[in-house]
């Protein structure tokens, strides 16, 4: 009978084999698209012996890609969270957000790939497994700008417009970046990073790098 996943008495070999197999989703629905992402495909990738052993672990499909968005957002959190949180001022800590934004789409791109093909092959997915964590991260980017105006560091602007302006051109850079092998991501992330402080900024000079 198959373990509740929600229930503390996973053991260390069902977490270690959730793990496994949300893994090779992310690959195989990159690779594949959401909608040929069997569990099938999964355990192939997974080198499973059957696609039993998945729905052992996992109730359904939606199940297991709901575990798989959760995951790579959790990734996400990990790479930019630590560049964020050393941030002391609001002007740091966008010009953080921005830069560790796109180095997580850079080094985690079977991830991003993964993401877009649910988004765009489920047609639920935004309301199920997208919105709540988008509107927290535009909260938290939102927060951000208005501490940075409470402090006189930013101008005046309506802060979840412009939070929502910075979420819409890293969505942008995501495409970018995927669409073009040869992109030069530095130069790219730089240039990025100095468009958004710079328009917070009302265009003043500002110190700062995204090194």
């Amino acid at each position: 009978m198959r373990t509740d996943p929600g229930s503390s008495e996973l053991t260390f070999t069902e977490v270690a084999r959730r793990r496994q197999i949300t893994a090779a989703a992310i690959e195989t629905v990159a690779e594949l698209g959401y909608g040929k992402a069997s569990f099938a495909q999964i355990a192939k990738r997974a080198g499973l012996s059957s696609p039993g052993l998945i729905s052992y672990h996992f109730a359904n499909k939606d199940e297991l890609i709901s575990q798989v968005v959760a995951e790579i957002y959790a990734t996400g959190a990990e790479v930019i969270h630590p560049r964020t949180d050393g941030a002391e001022t609001a002007g740091a800590q966008l010009r953080a957000y921005v830069a560790g934004s796109i180095a997580f789409y850079d080094s985690h791109r079977s991830h991003m790939r993964a993401l877009m093909q649910i988004l765009n092959g489920h047609p639920q997915a935004r309301e199920r497994w997208f919105d709540r964590p988008n509107s927290a991260e535009l909260d938290g980017l939102t927060e951000v700008l208005t501490e940075g105006q409470r402090t006189g560091e930013f101008r005046d602007f309506p802060p979840r417009t412009v939070a929502t302006i910075v979420r819409d051109l890293l969505s942008g850079a995501l495409l970018r970046l995927l669409g073009t092998p040869d992109l030069d991501v530095q130069e790219y992330t730089r240039e990025l990073v100095a468009l958004c402080q710079s328009a917070v900024h009302g265009g003043c000079a500002v110190e700062g790098n995204t090194a």
